[in-house]
């Protein structure tokens, strides 16, 4: 019954910033790991970045130096700060929680959201 909302998404010039938001319903960020994803159309989704309690977090090769991940625990939150956005980003982006905290986990534990779409162009 847990609910993801993601927001933040739009357009975007290359070279640019956006900052998404996820939020949740219920106080379920302090025990989880939460991660962003992405999906265009005709390729399968792909975990871009992912953030535990302790742990440092990791990102995918596409996006590291320029995502970062973070999460606010007292406000059910997590974000990504998309800097220097190429065309390549564009996608909709989701969140969810991981059962592992690997980039290549499977499963996670909640429904998918609608997602919020990024659009990197001129």
């Amino acid at each position: 019954q847990v609910q993801l909302v993601e927001s933040g998404g739009g357009l975007v010039q290359p070279g640019g910033s956006l900052r998404l938001s996820c939020a949740a319903s219920g106080s379920i960020f302090s025990g989880n790991i939460m991660a962003w994803y992405r999906q265009t159309p005709g390729k399968q989704r792909e975990m871009v970045a992912v953030i535990s309690s302790g742990d440092s977090p990791k990102y995918a090769d596409s996006v590291k130096g320029r995502f970062t991940i973070s999460r606010d625990n007292n406000k059910n939150t997590v974000y990504l700060q998309m800097n220097t956005l190429k065309p390549e980003d564009t996608a909709v982006y989701y969140c969810n929680a991981p059962v592992g905290a690997t980039l290549t986990s499977r499963f996670v534990r909640y429904t998918w959201g609608q997602g919020t779409q990024v659009t990197v162009s001129p």
